[in-house]
């Protein structure tokens, strides 16, 4: 599975990038706006008899070198590296806080459920690599009503991003959250490909409108920050700025918080959502 994920995976970004950008001439017949098989061979320092196995799927096992060679020949960023390097390499996950569960599915630490509870009102959650939502605060079940209502074992990000139409409306960019939810899906890929729940979650989603396409995309993401933009039932319409960290001793999880700047039409929303929260 790594195998054939790797390879999908460097076609999708040979194809993405103009050969100008590498120092190489536009000119000539192409097929495809991208890069040619032996440019990226070329770049990379490798033969263009090796690269095209790679991109094959041959089963070949390519070496840290290589690997970063493919790196800067396909200008991938940080995420996009990591990837190809669990790809090729199948590293395995950081061992699991619970040995008797997997890294993506052991329980939340109590301390870190603790934290989340006495930094409310602020919202925040933790989610796994194919963003099951393990643990959140009373502020943050009130900011996402409609994942709430879902059973804890169906309380997915992606999965109500897709499958509930009432996300369309709560989420003022709703595109840009599901493909970033995609990316963030393809990434668990890499880091455990033969997961069966994440398998299971795919083969749900597949079956959405516009989840195929972007999900051929290949695009990946990890944790990071931004903002999102969300219109409440109760509250209206508010923006929040969200970080995503990894935890310490359970690498797998993410503990992700939403604020607001202190003087702001988002700011009194959320208080009014804390207050709500808390009755």
């Amino acid at each position: 599975m790594a195998t054939r994920e790797m390879a999908d995976f460097l076609r999708s970004r040979r194809d993405r990038i103009r050969p100008s950008s590498v120092g190489l001439p536009d000119g000539g017949r192409r097929r495809a706006p991208g890069l040619r098989r032996a440019e990226v061979a070329l770049l990379a320092g490798i033969s263009p008899d090796y690269y095209m196995r790679l991109e094959q799927g041959r089963g070949i096992r390519p070496s840290p070198s290589v690997l970063d060679g493919l790196a800067r020949a396909l200008v991938l960023n940080d995420d996009e590296r990591d990837h190809l390097y669990r790809l090729a390499l199948s590293l395995p996950s950081p061992p699991s806080a619970a040995a008797d569960a997997p890294v993506a599915d052991a329980p939340v630490h109590p301390t870190v459920r603790r934290l989340l509870d006495e930094i409310a009102p602020v919202p925040a959650y933790v989610i796994n690599p194919r963003l099951d939502v393990l643990a959140w605060n009373a502020t943050a079940a009130a900011l996402m009503p409609h994942l709430a209502e879902q059973p804890a074992s169906r309380r997915n990000m992606l999965r109500y991003a897709l499958c509930d139409p009432r996300a369309r409306t709560f989420y003022v960019e709703w595109e840009e959250v599901a493909r970033h939810g995609i990316a963030q899906l393809r990434t668990a890929t890499g880091r455990d490909p033969d997961d069966p729940a994440t398998r299971a979650l795919i083969r749900e989603l597949s079956r959405t409108p516009h989840f195929g396409t972007w999900w051929d995309r290949q695009d990946v993401k990890g944790p990071g920050m931004g903002r999102k933009e969300y219109r409440h039932p109760v509250v209206g319409r508010l923006a929040l700025d969200y970080i995503g960290m990894v935890l310490p001793g359970t690498p797998d999880h993410q503990f992700v918080t939403l604020t607001a700047p202190e003087d702001g039409p988002a700011r009194a929303a959320l208080d009014e959502l804390a207050a709500l929260a808390r009755s």
